[in-house]
């Protein structure tokens, strides 16, 4: 079994900076396509950032492109989500996803909120303007 937790959410003004982690417990040798998604009040979840954790494969949403990186620490089995130059559209709870996918599938699929085995429980981003 796998356990995705969430950190590091808060509540900063426009153009600040926020990272957010997720760490890993369990079975996280099977984790080969870590995506970060959000959700805004009243939108549908939508994909932000996603790792392959095999080749190191990185993929942004058009929105987030320039402005937030995506990043891991093996040793510490967890995922950061670097986030600069927020603006007040970010707002949202943002959740780690993963599953045990190759490269190739990741690429193609890493958006698709159905698509994920696993998930933590969120963590708030609220930015003002």
């Amino acid at each position: 079994q796998v356990q995705l937790v969430e950190s590091g959410g808060g509540s900063v003004q426009a153009g600040g900076s926020l990272r957010l982690s997720c760490a890993a417990y369990g079975y996280t040798y099977s984790l080969y396509c870590m995506v970060w998604f959000r959700q805004a009040p009243g939108k549908e979840r939508e994909g932000v950032a996603a790792l392959g954790t095999g080749g190191g494969s990185t993929y942004y949403a058009d929105s987030v492109k320039g402005r937030f990186t995506i990043s891991q620490d093996n040793a510490k089995n967890t995922l950061y989500l670097q986030m600069n130059s927020l603006k007040p559209e970010d707002t949202a709870m943002y959740y780690c996803a993963a599953g045990p996918y190759s490269s190739t599938y990741c690429s193609g699929h890493w958006a698709e909120v159905d698509v994920m085995k696993y998930w933590g429980k969120g963590t708030l981003v609220s930015i003002s303007s």
